[in-house]
């Protein structure tokens, strides 16, 4: 493997391998959740910057394995592609914004409140909202790098949703139970179902913060990443 699969490999091994397992548990329970969370953060960071230089080294290399294309993608899916992909960064920058107790940090604060905004369409919007930008990427791109780098990402923060739901269990049953009664997991199954309601009025300044965002990467994408997100023109 070159330096990208492995980086991708490992970035994935430890969200899954430590932070969606009793691993995690156990090294909080001997370091403490402060000195884990920093040194959690470092780790990852580390490994996206790897991430990053094997991603570049690798797509600068033409006869690199991994830039063949495993499916040739039709034109007209490039529009879905382009909606999903601004709907999720728009849900992940606003999930971001939005404290509550399924964003670290604010895991006992956000139960003390009812779901409001963006939470009210999912209790994981910086996931879904990932798990929405890499399905977008996967319709679009067929090289196997792209397989592998938006497929992994995408299952990886789904299968980190039902992680967090189990921390949220185990950490303060009874409030978690309550919040998990008027959200859902599954982005507007709640509003669906009539647990809950959208309030656009609510997602207010971070909806518009998150649409700014993602409209600002896409108008920027060809020179951040050497394709026009508005345009099948290379």
């Amino acid at each position: 493997m070159n330096g990208f699969a492995w980086a991708l490999a490992v970035f994935v091994l430890i969200h899954v391998g430590i932070s969606a397992t009793g691993l995690r548990t156990r090294l909080v329970s001997s370091i403490g959740i402060g000195p884990y969370r920093i040194a959690f953060s470092l780790v990852s960071l580390g490994l996206l910057l790897w991430l990053i230089h094997g991603y570049g080294v690798m797509r600068a290399d033409p006869f690199d394995a991994l830039n063949a294309p495993f499916w040739a993608p039709p034109a007209w899916l490039h529009w879905p592609a382009v909606v999903l992909a601004l709907f999720g960064i728009s849900l992940a920058a606003a999930g971001v914004l939005t404290p509550g107790p399924t964003l670290a940090g604010y895991e006992k604060a956000g139960l003390a409140k009812p779901a409001y905004g963006v939470l009210r369409i999912t209790r994981h919007p910086f996931m879904w909202g990932v798990a929405f930008w890499a399905l977008g990427h996967l319709l679009v791109n067929g090289e196997r790098f792209a397989l592998m780098l938006f497929g992994a990402l995408g299952v990886m923060v789904l299968y980190g949703t039902r992680s967090i739901d189990r921390k949220g269990r185990a950490r303060d049953p009874e409030a978690f139970a309550r919040f998990e009664t008027v959200t859902s997991n599954i982005p507007f199954a709640a509003i669906v179902q009539g647990r809950n309601k959208l309030a656009l009025g609510e997602i207010g300044w971070r909806g518009l913060a998150g649409v700014t965002i993602a409209v600002g990467i896409a108008l920027f994408h060809q020179s951040l990443f050497g394709a026009p997100a508005f345009s099948t023109s290379p």
